[in-house]
């Protein structure tokens, strides 16, 4: 199997995570944050819509980790990011840093919104 080694580009891709941080970069943040291919963000988890909304035409899909295990986000919220124009996919925070990275690889335009795990 031959092995080749993923590049980001000028993109920072999320290089882990704990109990209650996420590491993006060589820059460790604790609770839940907002991670796009140019910067990572304090989020205020699922009452802060508005710098999700901000990403409306500058990403294509925005990644939401819900924790540990995988839960419905609020049926309102997701609703209005989608009339906003963006793709949301839902998934435990652990799957969503891994698809967000893969897609990142890929010069994708995502975004990942995650709460802590």
């Amino acid at each position: 199997m031959q092995m080749h080694e993923v590049t980001f580009k000028d993109a920072t891709p999320i290089a882990g995570y704990g109990p209650g941080f996420f590491r993006v970069g060589d820059d460790v943040l604790q609770g839940a944050v907002l991670v796009t291919s140019s910067r990572a963000q304090g989020w205020g988890g699922y009452d802060d819509a508005a710098p999700l909304l901000a990403l409306a035409g500058d990403v294509d899909v925005l990644f939401i980790g819900t924790g540990a295990e995988t839960a419905h986000m609020p049926r309102d919220l997701r609703s209005t990011l989608e009339e906003a124009g963006l793709g949301v996919e839902v998934m435990h925070s652990a799957a969503a840093c891994r698809t967000y990275n893969v897609l990142l690889s890929e010069g994708r335009r995502v975004a990942a919104a995650l709460l802590p795990v």
